[in-house]
């Protein structure tokens, strides 16, 4: 039977800041993950879970633990089929692959054991290859995971039927990730596609899928630059599909917050239309565990129903140059502000509490300036930093840029694909704290340029940034509070305590 490619992805993204309704911590331990992807499969409306490889430790006996626990879920919808279990890996990195060469043992050792319990199809048949920039990293991919295949059969296998199957179903999949690769996706997609139906032409039956990142390319470009950016690649990716002949399954990586995407349950009716000819939306833990579980199921039937209801919006070769000179405009903006204000958000980030247990990541931020590369959190603590002072990361060079993009002619373009443009700052404007940004002024020029863009938003786009329920109020005054101790001598445990509170509110840590 043909896989069901999934709508709903829960992925292990550390971003939230409450307690799990099926835990005692906001904290998931690696022994709780296992407990987590069978309530999630039965209690939610999830058709998928991604297991972590590449940022954080794993349990390695995961297919092992689903089996036991999950025999009467699995014998009524199939993991592999109905249900999927899907790993992203290490990115690739010559020379540098054990992490990469154990999620690929893994993989062939649940098949083995699928076969020795007679699960009626692989477990296992995709991997999502992260920072993928160019078509040569998910074929070496697939190549290393050919060889490694080919030394398992030799060794425990006479019959190569097993590992045939496997490498006729099995997909890496492209993780892209910056603003560049997202406007350039064919030089990706077209090389990496076309190979893989030459060596297995039932490419064409099952379709591909394709991994669209939302936050890190705002963060290293700016909120407008990565929404646009994605817009392009969504049409490009069909063109793509189109001239091959096959469907394609667009997966979008994306938090709750504005500048991570907006898809929160609260949100669906905007985000759905923002993002039309996405198939699958990754459900981060601040979805699952900020909102009342009611309204959290509610908007997975939702986005379950109205997904394949949704016309890809196509973005022509005119309109797709428009949007990288766009995306240029707005990141000579944001790069060199973001420069400055790095010792502020590493300062901030610091008392940011874990959410699950996270390996350190390479990093995708670094703009050299003459005076080495700047280091920051990974996207979660870089937008929690921010909001923890009042100052959304949505609102930073956003206003300047639109003044810049009014001055050249271009709104409509802005207008035309990121219509939800003035529902996002509205929103990410409630937690706003003014206050903090006239104190931060007179100690750091930059923030006077900060100041005049969040004005320019209001200006440009007709709308009122700030404060408006008795909720936001109290986020403004802890926002003010954390600033107040951070510029002092105070307990790192208040500060952190602070943090979570206002997290709580905004119901997303990041």
């Amino acid at each position: 039977m043909q896989r069901l490619p999934p709508i709903t992805m829960a992925t292990q993204h550390p971003d939230n800041a409450s307690v799990p309704w099926w835990g005692t911590d906001a904290f998931v331990p690696t022994q709780d993950e296992i407990q987590e992807v069978m309530i999630l499969f039965k209690e939610l409306t999830i058709d998928e879970y991604m297991w972590d490889w590449e940022g954080k430790y794993v349990d390695e006996a995961v297919g092992e633990k689903l089996f036991s626990r999950g025999r009467e879920l699995f014998a009524k919808r199939a993991l592999g089929r109905e249900l999927h279990l899907t790993y992203r890996i290490p990115a690739y990195e010559e020379g540098k692959m054990h992490r990469m060469a154990r999620a690929f043992m893994n993989v062939l050792a649940l098949t083995d054991l699928a076969r020795d319990i007679k699960a009626p199809c692989l477990p296992v048949t995709e991997m999502f290859l992260p920072l993928t920039t160019s078509a040569m990293q998910p074929l070496k991919v697939r190549a290393a995971f050919k060889e490694i295949l080919g030394y398992h059969r030799q060794v425990f296998h006479r019959s190569a039927k097993d590992e045939m199957e496997l490498l006729k179903a099995f997909d890496i999949t492209p993780l892209v990730e910056d603003v560049p690769s997202l406007l350039s996706i064919e030089k990706i997609l077209l090389p990496y596609w076309t190979s893989l139906l030459k060596e297995n032409p039932s490419v064409k039956s099952r379709g591909q899928r394709i991994f669209l990142a939302r936050s890190d390319p705002a963060m290293n470009s700016g909120l407008i630059p990565a929404v646009l950016a994605v817009k392009a690649a969504l049409s490009k990716i069909q063109e793509c599909a189109d001239d091959l002949g096959f469907e394609a399954y667009p997966i979008l990586g994306t938090g709750s917050l504005p500048f991570r995407g907006s898809v929160n349950p609260q949100y669906t009716e905007t985000f759905l239309p923002q993002y039309a000819g996405v198939r699958t939306y990754s459900i981060q833990s601040a979805f699952r565990y900020d909102y009342p579980k009611d309204q959290v199921e509610k908007a997975l039937k939702t986005i379950h129903r109205e997904v394949p209801k949704q016309k890809l919006i196509s973005v022509s070769d005119a309109d797709r140059k428009k949007i990288a000179s766009l995306s240029a405009m707005f990141e000579k903006i944001w790069q060199p502000t973001i420069e400055e204000i790095a010792p502020l958000i590493n300062q901030v980030a610091q008392y940011i509490p874990p959410r699950r247990e996270r390996l350190q990541h390479i990093g995708l931020f670094g703009y050299s300036r003459g005076i080495g590369k700047v280091r920051l959190p990974r996207a979660i603590g870089f937008t929690c930093a921010l909001y923890s002072l009042g100052i959304p990361p949505e609102l930073i060079a956003t206003g300047r840029g639109l003044e810049a993009a009014k001055k050249a002619g271009m709104m409509d373009i802005i207008e035309k694909y990121y219509p939800a443009l003035r529902e996002d700052l509205k929103h990410a404007g409630k937690y706003l704290n003014r206050e903090n940004v006239v104190f931060l002024a007179k100690k750091m020029p930059i923030f006077k340029e900060i100041s005049h863009g969040i004005d320019a938003i209001e200006k440009v786009l007709g709308i009122k940034l700030g404060p408006e329920k008795p909720h936001h109020f109290i986020h403004r005054n802890l926002a003010s509070t954390i600033y107040s101790r951070i510029s002092g001598e105070c307990d790192s445990v208040l500060i952190t305590r602070d943090i979570v509170e206002a997290a709580v509110i905004r119901k997303s840590l990041g």
